[in-house]
């Protein structure tokens, strides 16, 4: 196994590197900021194309051999050299150098430490990762690497890509490398943390410094198993849901364990080296994602990838998941393993609308549930717990809309429906007779402007565990 960031080696074999350092202008050497150390050739490889971009996404610091081969061999089409530049921002010493020279087709590694903000527009940093084929993160921390946002160094690791070439790191340069960066640039958050309360001052992010092909709306972690980091992972994917950190309503985490990469190749596809991967769809606005409340965040789609799987980033699937939610907080129990949705033929790509579990207490108006920032159609679920139990739901209509509400009530009690203004006033109701009764209701807004409206859903005989469902559309 390669050495840790945290162990990166002091020394470096004469006969396998030079050592410069190098200094930012009006800074003596004594004092600089940035230290070069290049292995392999002196000259750099020369050639008119490239066959790239293709990537490695790893659960920790370490290169691993199966995916870096890959990417090498991709990248130089099976003929040729590349460079490669591993960046880094702390420590040093080479290790993943020192394992990236011994592989074939490899022209030279230099490793490039810099310590500070500005290091980013170094002349010699920038001239070695344009220079270069391949870019490497190395462990360490990210937020040291969201600092690079807006620097020469931030189109330098681009135009890599752009020529094809391709990208990588691991642990902290996992994090850097996806759409959303969770920077961890107050604190290090965990699952029980992030899930408390999802606006900890624990989860920062930063957008808009790297976004690869076919790889937009992710947000990455790593250590993902070891470090039992899917809690925070859902949080993660609802923080960029509810905060619009991703287009289209939808994020994808792509939680990576210990001693595992994913290779990407240049058509979107990536194929899982080590032990495990996960990817954590939210395709839902988070039934409660408030500061200072734990999180509801119901049917979060997960796929599990072990040794040699795939999974297609650029067609991405609608099967093959399974599902798990968080309610008040609490996660279902064995997040990392389910039995998964594979027939894909009975299973189509959801319409565009999206789902909504009850979640208690919801009994009067001032503690309805807000499904306002749903997508329409969605579908709200609960159960009416015992004979006095009411359920409200809060959303909005605007001016020509017809909202229409179907509820399917299970046998085991019977349920009435009503539609209520903002202040109370029942506007329609459905009271079928009956337990398993269906209701009904629909309202047309004529008045200009939107308004808030309330569904309230009331036991009229019996209760039970069992599930009622209501279609809810606007139009």
């Amino acid at each position: 196994m390669s050495p840790s960031r945290n162990s990166r080696r002091l020394a470096v074999t004469a006969a396998a590197a030079a050592l410069l350092t190098v200094a930012p202008l009006g800074v003596t050497a004594a004092h600089a900021q940035v230290t070069r150390v290049r292995q392999g050739s002196a000259t750099d490889a020369s050639r008119a194309s490239w066959s790239g971009p293709a990537y490695t996404m790893n659960g920790s610091g370490g290169i691993v051999t199966a995916t870096m081969t890959r990417a090498v061999d991709a990248i130089r089409g099976g003929t040729g050299a590349i460079d490669v530049v591993v960046v880094a921002g702390s420590g040093s010493g080479t290790p993943e150098c020192d394992v990236i020279t011994s592989l074939a087709g490899v022209n030279s590694c230099t490793t490039l430490t810099l310590t500070a903000a500005n290091d980013g527009n170094n002349s010699q940093v920038n001239a070695d990762i344009r220079n270069a084929e391949f870019v490497y993160f190395a462990g360490g921390d990210q937020c040291r690497y969201v600092a690079w946002k807006g620097t020469a160094l931030e189109a330098s690791v681009e135009s890599v890509v752009a020529k094809g070439g391709g990208v990588g790191g691991g642990s902290a340069g996992h994090h850097v490398n996806s759409d959303v960066v969770y920077d961890a640039c107050t604190a290090s958050t965990t699952s029980a943390t992030a899930l408390a309360n999802p606006y900890d001052r624990s989860l920062t992010f930063t957008t808009g410094m790297f976004r690869w092909p076919n790889y937009a709306g992710t947000i990455n972690d790593s250590h993902f198993v070891t470090r039992d980091r899917m809690g925070r992972t859902i949080a993660f994917v609802a923080r960029a849901v509810k905060d619009g950190l991703v287009a289209g309503g939808k994020a994808w985490g792509v939680g990576v364990e210990e001693g595992a990469s994913l290779y990407v190749d240049r058509a979107g596809r990536a194929t899982l080296s080590g032990p495990s991967a996960y990817v954590v769809l939210g395709d839902h606005q988070p039934e409660v994602a408030v500061s200072g409340q734990p999180l509801t965040y119901t049917g979060v789609k997960i796929w599990k990838l072990t040794n040699g799987q795939s999974y297609d980033f650029a067609n991405r699937p609608t099967c093959g998941y399974y599902l798990r939610s968080v309610r008040a907080g609490v996660p279902d129990s064995s997040l990392y393993s389910g039995t998964p949705v594979t027939d894909c033929s009975s299973t189509p790509p959801p319409s565009g609308g999206s789902s909504y579990a009850e979640v208690e207490p919801n009994d009067s108006r001032t503690a309805a549930n807000d499904i306002s920032g749903l997508t329409y159609p969605a579908t709200v679920t609960g159960d009416m717990k015992s004979t006095a139990d009411r359920d409200y739901f809060s959303l909005t209509l605007g001016s020509g809309q017809t909202l229409t509400v179907n509820c399917a009530v299970p046998s085991a009690y019977d349920a009435d429906l009503y539609l209520l203004s903002a202040t109370g006033s029942t506007l329609t109701r459905s009271v079928n007779d009956g337990a398993g009764a269906d209701e009904s209701v629909t309202l047309t807004r004529t008045a200009s402007g939107s308004a808030t409206y309330h569904l309230d859903l009331e036991a009229y005989a019996g209760s039970g565990a069992a599930d009622y469902a209501c279609a809810i559309t606007k139009s």
